[in-house]
């Protein structure tokens, strides 16, 4: 009964013939013959020639994750989300919600209503300005990942074919191994057990270690296999990756800044029609107080006009004051006009007398 050893032992040894042979049946009938003709030129005993075996496919598989890795440190993916971060940034710069603050009075409102909308137009303009430049960095980034794409498309086919190369030189090896194994080293036991020479036994030990040492250069290069294996999908989440960001980028572009510059109109034109009820409302409340401040105005008016338009245009008081203050006027007049009248007439006697007193004495001075 076979131990648990050789029982897992068998069971690796059939999946790996089932992996061989899945891997033989995706060659090409090319690579088949290829492998055929690589299988029969192994020498394991040229150790130069077990050494060299594979190594040119091994060399660029090698040679090929530097290179997949200089071109993942030479792309800037993180450039890309600090100019998509910038964008969201300037966006939040641009205070919507300061369209709808309070005014203070009608008298203040329309300049106010102006003013802002002025310096709301003025920053978005400002803005627009700015964006349009990140779009074009955006756009940049959206053209050198588009490229960067491509380049993995053509970089996933090269680890491709260096993995079929794998393939083939791992199933040539394989083959000859099988060979060995099955075939050449029980060939040599079964001449050292019937020679019982030294020489043969030997020769069996000798190609048991080539048989060995072919062996641990077979793993070595499956080991290449798995790396080139694992390139494959990092290749694919990498292009992914960047598909990811030109889709966002796309989507900035074509959909998120239009989307925006389009609610911004939106509201800016709400925000006029906003204005424009306050101040139709306004208009209808002041005008409506003037006509009830105008009707009152007129009601007094009219009252005050018709209770003139009755009386006269002098009252009769005032006549009868008129009258009596001309009648006391003639009268005051009459009386002083009779007294000087009468002071006349006495200073008239008085010149008389001082006159003939005055010629009585000079006569007096002449006869002396």
């Amino acid at each position: 009964m076979d131990s648990a050893a050789n029982i897992l032992t068998k069971a690796q040894k059939q999946t790996e013939q089932y992996d061989e042979m899945k891997i033989w049946e995706s060659l090409s009938p090319e690579e088949q013959s290829k492998v055929s003709e690589i299988k029969n030129t192994i020498d394991v005993t040229d150790t130069q020639a077990v050494l060299q075996y594979g190594l040119q496919a091994q060399s660029s598989v090698s040679a090929f994750s530097d290179t997949v890795l200089s071109q993942i440190r030479s792309k800037d993916s993180g450039h890309v989300g600090d100019v998509l971060t910038d964008l969201m940034v300037k966006v939040k710069e641009l205070d919507v919600d300061s369209l709808g603050e309070n005014e203070g009075l009608f008298s203040k409102m329309f300049g106010n209503v102006k003013a802002k909308a002025r310096k709301f137009v003025v920053q978005y303009d400002k803005l627009s300005v700015q964006i349009d430049k990140i779009i074009n960095e955006l756009e940049k980034a959206r053209m050198q990942l588009l490229k960067d794409i491509t380049l993995l498309d053509g970089l996933y086919d090269k680890n491709l074919e260096y993995l079929r190369e794998l393939d083939v030189f791992i199933l040539a090896g394989s083959l000859k191994l099988n060979e060995l194994n099955e075939k050449i080293i029980p060939q040599l036991k079964a001449k050292a057990e019937e020679t019982n020479d030294a020489m043969d036994a030997q020769r069996v030990k000798d190609m048991l270690s080539l048989a060995n040492r072919f062996e641990k250069k077979l793993y070595d290069l499956k080991l290449s296999r798995m790396i080139a294996i694992q390139t494959a999908p990092q290749l694919r989440l990498i292009q992914s990756n960047d598909q990811t960001l030109v889709e966002k980028i796309q989507s900035s572009i074509l959909n998120t800044i239009p989307l925006w510059k389009n609610q911004i109109i939106i509201a800016m034109t709400l925000f006029r029609q906003e204005k424009a009820l306050k101040m139709q409302s306004e208009v209808n409340r002041t005008t409506n107080e003037l006509l009830s401040k105008n009707s009152e105005m007129l009601k007094v008016n009219s009252i005050e006009v018709a209770r003139q338009s009755e009386k006269g245009i002098v009252e009769l008081e005032t006549l009868k004051k008129v009258n009596r203050d001309l009648i006391e006027t003639i009268e005051e007049t009459m009386r002083i006009q009779q007294e000087g009248r009468a002071k006349r007439q006495e200073a008239e006697a008085e010149l008389k007398v001082m006159e003939n007193e005055l010629k009585k004495k000079l006569i007096e001075v002449t006869d002396h």
